[in-house]
C-alpha cells in the first residue's frame, strides 16, 4: 500500500512511524527510570531510619504502637507481619501530573523532531524532484537531438545522484546520437535502394514491349514479380528502420482486395501442385494500420502456405472473419515429422516470423501459428476499440 504514493510521501510517513514509536519508547523509558530512582532513593532512606532508630529523619515518621497507626493500616499490622519493607498506595495526584508532564514533553519532542525532519527530508529530496521532473519533461515518443540537453549532470552535484543524472544524460546524448544517424542512414538508402529498382522496372517495361520467346516470357515474369517484391519489401524495411513515420500506421483499408492479390502473386508456386484453393469469405472487415504491411504479412504467410503443401495434399483454405484471417495448409504424410513447431518458427517462412511479428508490433495486430501433425494454421487477427486503435497481442502457440 505504501508504495503507491510518491517517494516524499513514503519517506514522510517512515519518518513519522519512527518518530512516534522512538518518542512512546523514550517516554515510557523515562517513567521507569523516574520509578526506579524512586524506589531506590526511599530504600535508601528507610534502611538510614532503621539504622538510626529510634532517632528518625526530620522527613519521617516513626510509629511505635498499633494504635498510633493510621486507620487505614491497623487491621494490617494486627496481622503481625514480618520485618521488611513493605509499600503503600496512597491517594495522590502525584503520578497523574508526571504522566501528564511526560506526556507533553514527548508529544512536543516528537512533534518539533517531526517537523525538523520533513524540512529536512525536503532538502535532501530536492535533487530527486528536480531529476525526476527533468525526465517527466522530455516526450519520449517524439525524442529530438537536444533532448539530454534538459539534465544537466553539473548542478547534482558529485554525490550519487550526480552520478545517476550523470548516466542519463549519457544516455540520452547516445540515444539522440543514434536517432540522428538512423534518419540520416533511412534518407541516404531510402534513395539508393528505390533507384535500382527503377531502372530494373524501366527495364523489364521495355523489354515487355519486344518480341519474346514464351521461355523469355516466363523468365521476364519472374522478373518482374522478384522486382514488385523486392521494392515492397525495400519500403515495408526501410518504414519498419525508421523511428518515426509518416502516419500511414493510421489507415483504414479492407481486406479481401489484400488477400486476393497475394493469391495472385503467389498462384505459380501451385502451378505444377495440383492445389485447389479455397476462399471462404464470411465478412468484409477493414483493418487499421499500414496496407504495405498488411500486404506484405498476408504475402508471407500464403507463400508459406503454398511451398510448404506438398502435391495432391490440398486443399488451402483461407477464411476471412470480422476480426482475424485463417490460412491453413495440409501436410503429407512424408513431412510428419521433418515440420516441427521450431522449424516453422525460424526457418523457411520467407521473410521470416520475426518480420512478420515486428510487422504485428508496429500495428497492433496479433499473429499465431499452430503447427500439429496434419495441418498449419496462421492466424492474423485485429481488434479495434473506440479510438480504431488495436490493442497488441503477440502469441505463439507452437
Amino acid at each position: 500500500m505504501i508504495y503507491r504514493h510518491s517517494l516524499r510521501k513514503r519517506v514522510a510517513i517512515a519518518f513519522a512511524l519512527c518518530v512516534a514509536v522512538l518518542s512512546i519508547v523514550w517516554g515510557f523509558a523515562f517513567f521507569a527510570a523516574i520509578k526506579l530512582t524512586e524506589d531506590q532513593v526511599l530504600q535508601r532512606q528507610l534502611q538510614l531510619a532503621a539504622e538510626s532508630y529510634p532517632v528518625m529523619p526530620v522527613n519521617l515518621h516513626g510509629y511505635d504502637r498499633i494504635a498510633s497507626l493510621p486507620a487505614s493500616l491497623q487491621p494490617w499490622a494486627n496481622t503481625q507481619p514480618a520485618a521488611g519493607i513493605y509499600e503503600f498506595e496512597a491517594a495522590s495526584s502525584d503520578d497523574f501530573w508526571w504522566v501528564l508532564i511526560i506526556s507533553g514533553v514527548v508529544g512536543t519532542l516528537g512533534i518539533l523532531g517531526f517537523g525538523l525532519g520533513m524540512l529536512l527530508m525536503q532538502r535532501a529530496l530536492a535533487p530527486v524532484e528536480q531529476l525526476a521532473k527533468a525526465v517527466a519533461d522530455i516526450d519520449l515518443e517524439n525524442f529530438s537531438a537536444g533532448d539530454h540537453q534538459h539534465i544537466t549532470s553539473s548542478r547534482f552535484g558529485n554525490d550519487e545522484m550526480g552520478v545517476l543524472a550523470g548516466a542519463i544524460e549519457k544516455t540520452l546524448a547516445r540515444i539522440s546520437a543514434f536517432v540522428t544517424r538512423e534518419r540520416d542512414f533511412t534518407s541516404s538508402a531510402s534513395h539508393e535502394l528505390r533507384t535500382p529498382i527503377t531502372v530494373i522496372t524501366g527495364a523489364i517495361e521495355l523489354l515487355e514491349q519486344s518480341e519474346l520467346s514464351a521461355a523469355d516470357k516466363k523468365a521476364l515474369e519472374r522478373m518482374k514479380r522478384a522486382t514488385l517484391e523486392m521494392k515492397n519489401m525495400i519500403e515495408m524495411f526501410l518504414c519498419l528502420a525508421r523511428e518515426t513515420d509518416d502516419g500511414c500506421y493510421d489507415e483504414q483499408f479492407l481486406v479481401m482486395p489484400l488477400v486476393s492479390q497475394a493469391i495472385a502473386s503467389q498462384r505459380h508456386l501451385l502451378r505444377h501442385k495440383l492445389i485447389d484453393v479455397e476462399v471462404e469469405q464470411l465478412a468484409n472487415p477493414g483493418v487499421c494500420g499500414h496496407p504495405q504491411a498488411f500486404s506484405i504479412a498476408v504475402n508471407n504467410l500464403v507463400r508459406n502456405a503454398f511451398e510448404h503443401t506438398l502435391t495432391g495434399q490440398g486443399p488451402i483454405t483461407i477464411v476471412i472473419n470480422e476480426q482475424e484471417l485463417l490460412i491453413t495448409n495440409k501436410l503429407g504424410s512424408k513431412s510428419q515429422g521433418q515440420y516441427t513447431p521450431l522449424q516453422a518458427s525460424t526457418h523457411g517462412y520467407g521473410l521470416g516470423l520475426g518480420i512478420v511479428q515486428r510487422l504485428c508490433e508496429r500495428n497492433a495486430w496479433s499473429f499465431v501459428l499452430l503447427a500439429e501433425a496434419s495441418q498449419v494454421i496462421a492466424r492474423l487477427s485485429w481488434h479495434t476499440n473506440k479510438n480504431n486503435n488495436a490493442a497488441l497481442t503477440l502469441k505463439h502457440d507452437l
